[in-house]
């Protein structure tokens, strides 16, 4: 391969392997493909002999694990005894553990995937090796360097036009965590690079278990979003197979590892769109050794509320024009006092008239938040009694105010005009009572929304009152009201485009003073209430300055089967520019009309089996319990993926609405008429059915398919 240096030694995947594609061919063991002008040449001119190359980075993989296994050694070994208190110690011996679980090593995994040759005459070390993490021996010298570190960004960013100081970059091929291949690139030569085969092979390697970080085949444009500012809040509109979510991911990681010290203060969040999406991302942090961030669905956040509701009444709940009607619905609970505060200390007597109890209450509403604001009442009417003391020859002091305020008289009087209220109690009171809902939301919403977000048959109360998931966002935008929601220093936010702007707000809040990464694609919007465009949703997320990239190029879905998947794009998302994938993918599609559905499944399912790699079988959520016990009754082993459940099985059985953010080497979809046709965005929702498939998609039918898909409806 023309400026390529190919290790002539075991391929980086066999017949035999567990990782091996029986479609692809291997590479030939005694390949001794050459590059036209070495960088690694000796002094003689000659190249050096691959094998012994080969056995030379072996040796370097090998001390480099002995020493991350003395760095965990030495991390196990420190106490946290020394720390002076309880209360220290159990602090100091929590960040240990996490020293130690992050220095963790993963004998399948790549310590190293790649190295760099420099020219530079700086400091830095001439050769490096890039890894998931900094890697030291007992004389502090590197021997990998973390894949987020500035040095590293060449191994990303460099090539010929511009090789950033590098001579050589050099790309590993792994079977395990066994080194079997190496591949250089010259950068200082002039000349064009080639297509890596090391870096091809690792994107289209068959997938099994969680997802994997992609840290050896971050492409220069990924990058470029993985390393933005922490200060930067970025949206990437990613197509089907960008890898958008592994770069949020990657995102996340490298901000940890650049503001180590205030984003561990902050904390960090991911955001899901459900609990099987979070459990197939979860292995991608830890395996970067970021083992302290969060990973939430929105309903984790918010609570999880799972009352049915009207998509109608769901969609108007999610409306940003709840938002003024929440504010003016708490701060309704507010009333003018009638009456001044008397109090009475032994023999004396200490008025406030009403005309100055009005006058504080007129001063603190609306200035600051409910809670405070009612604390803060209690101190001002507090500080009028001292006044009139001081006034009689008195010398009151703090703790006096204090006794004030908490006094009897006081808090009767606060709480006939401001009183203790919960989000609950609030938003029961908004959805039950006509009057109070038409005095909120005055010329907000219309007559027919009013009667829309009425409870036909009210609760007795607020504590029987059964909440929803849109009932959530209106809660926490409540209690944010009353008192202010703890912040986080960066939210990563994935299929934002699924999110109400309630739910928006609500995540937008969390991360005031720090950052966020939008991730998603509106082609995929599936709810009622998706997102239109990406400024809409930083309109409510509260970044107005937010970079909005886009991603088009895919690394991970054969082009076969994008484009069929992009014949529904003019319906679904007609601004979006169509998606383009690097891999042809010629036969990568099957589109078969069938008699019997329950057969030709149960034939697609063992064809598939004979392949390498994981099979997803999709189907409307209606459909998924008879396919489940079709295949069971034929002895097919297989699970069955429910909102709060992980894949364990090789053949898992998707409900249609769960399928999004998921990727499965194979996919089977059936009936693509019923998917469509259970919900009012059903194009949307397969158009993310059709394009999970990293190697093949098969389309089973018996009903026509949307004219969408075969050209009747263009």
């Amino acid at each position: 391969m023309p400026g390529h240096q190919l290790a002539p030694d075991i391929p980086d995947q066999n017949p035999d392997s567990p990782d091996a594609d029986p479609g692809k061919p291997s590479p030939d063991p005694t390949a001794t493909a050459t590059a036209s002008a070495d960088p690694s040449a000796s002094a003689d001119g000659h190249s050096p002999d691959p094998a012994d190359v080969l056995e030379a980075e072996r040796a370097h993989l090998a001390a480099s694990r002995a020493a991350l296994r003395a760095m965990r050694e030495h991390a196990q070994s420190l106490s946290a005894d020394a720390a002076g208190d309880w209360v220290s110690q159990q602090v100091l011996q929590g960040l240990l553990d996490q020293r130690v679980a992050a220095l963790a090593d993963h004998p399948d995994t790549p310590l190293f995937f790649g190295r760099l040759d420099r020219s530079g005459d700086d400091d830095l070390p001439h050769t490096i090796h890039v890894g998931r993490r900094h890697v030291h021996d007992d004389s502090s010298r590197p021997l990998v360097i973390d894949w987020r570190a500035p040095v590293s960004r060449a191994f990303y960013q460099a090539r010929p036009s511009d090789p950033m100081g590098v001579r050589r970059r050099r790309r590993f091929g792994f079977q395990g965590g066994a080194l079997t291949a190496y591949e250089d690139e010259p950068l200082d030569q002039g000349t064009t690079l080639q297509e890596s085969r090391i870096l091809t092979e690792e994107i289209e390697r068959p997938r099994t278990g969680p997802m994997r970080d992609i840290v050896a085949t971050i492409q220069p444009d990924q990058d470029e979003i993985v390393r933005a500012d922490l200060g930067s809040t970025v949206c990437v509109q990613g197509a089907p197979g960008t890898g958008k979510t592994a770069v949020g991911l990657h995102r996340a990681a490298y901000l940890l590892f650049t503001h180590r010290e205030k984003l561990s203060r902050s904390g960090v969040m991911i955001v899901g769109p459900n609990r099987a999406f979070l459990s197939y991302i979860s292995s991608v942090l830890p395996a970067l050794g970021e083992v302290r961030v969060d990973q939430k669905t929105v309903a984790g956040i918010l609570g999880d509320h799972t009352a049915h509701e009207d998509a109608a009444v769901a969609t108007l709940k999610g409306d940003a024009r709840m938002a003024p009607v929440l504010h003016r619905a708490l701060w309704l609970h507010i009333s003018k006092p009638e009456e001044g505060l008397l109090i009475t200390r032994g023999v004396n007597r200490f008025r406030v008239p009403d005309h100055e109890v009005r006058e504080i209450v007129a001063s603190l509403r609306g200035t600051t938040r409910y809670g405070p604001g009612r604390a803060a009442l209690a101190q001002r009417l507090a500080h009028a009694v001292l006044v009139r003391m001081e006034q009689r020859g008195e010398s009151p002091d703090d703790r006096v105010q204090d006794a004030v305020a908490r006094s009897k008289p006081v808090k009767q009087l606060m709480d006939a005009v401001w009183p203790r209220v919960t989000p609950q109690q609030v938003l029961f009171r908004l959805l039950s009572d006509g009057e109070f809902l038409a005095r909120a939301a005055r010329d907000g919403l219309t007559a027919e929304e009013r009667r829309t977000l009425l409870w036909p048959k009210p609760p007795r109360s607020w504590k029987s009152a059964k909440w929803s998931a849109a009932d959530a966002a209106l809660l926490d935008e409540l209690g944010d009201l009353i008192e202010r929601t703890p912040m986080l220093g960066h939210v990563v936010v994935d299929e934002a485009q699924d999110l109400s702007a309630m739910q928006l707000r609500a995540l937008g809040r969390r991360c005031r003073t720090g950052s966020a990464t939008v991730l998603g694609d509106l082609a995929q919007g599936t709810t009622p209430w998706s997102a239109r465009s990406w400024e809409e949703v930083l309109h409510h997320l509260g970044f107005t300055e937010g970079m909005v990239t886009e991603l088009t190029l895919g690394f991970r879905v054969p082009r076969e089967v994008l484009d069929f998947a992009a014949r529904l794009l003019p319906s679904v998302a007609p601004a979006l520019a169509a998606p383009r994938s690097l891999r042809p993918g010629a036969g990568s599609l099957s589109v078969l009309r069938a008699d019997d559905l329950t057969s030709a499944v149960a034939a697609a399912v063992q064809r598939t089996a004979a392949r390498e790699g994981s099979i997803g079988l999709i189907a409307a959520d209606a459909s998924v319990p008879a396919f489940s016990a079709a295949l069971t009754s034929r002895g097919v082993v297989h699970d069955v993926l429910g909102p709060d459940s992980s894949p364990g099985e090789r053949l898992s059985l998707i409900p249609a609405t769960l399928a999004k953010g998921l990727e499965y080497d194979h996919v089977i979809v059936v009936e693509p008429a019923d998917i469509v046709a259970a919900e009012d965005r059903g194009l949307a929702r397969l158009y993310v059915v059709l394009t999970r498939a990293v190697t093949s998609l098969t389309v089973l039918h018996t009903a026509d398919l949307p004219a969408q898909l075969t050209g009747a409806g263009t």
